[in-house]
């Protein structure tokens, strides 16, 4: 039972990275769009996005956390 634990948080913890990437991935593109669209509204879009990406990079590192906690445990 143990390899399976072990094989169970390194999926999960790849699970939680792929996810980070294509959330990041949507917000920079969506971003980037807005900024084309109003050129006067740049500044507060990049605020809004890299606290966005922080908020979602946290949150994957808390899954990826917690899948080696199990894999511990």
């Amino acid at each position: 039972m143990e390899g399976l634990g072990v094989m169970s948080a390194g999926i999960g913890a790849g699970m939680a990275v792929i996810g980070a990437g294509i959330g990041i991935s949507r917000i920079a593109a969506s971003s980037v769009e807005s900024m084309a669209r109003q050129p006067e509204a740049t500044g507060d879009i990049r605020g809004s996005m890299i606290l966005t990406a922080a908020f979602v990079e946290g949150v994957a590192l808390f899954a990826c956390a917690i899948c080696f906690m199990i894999q511990q445990g």
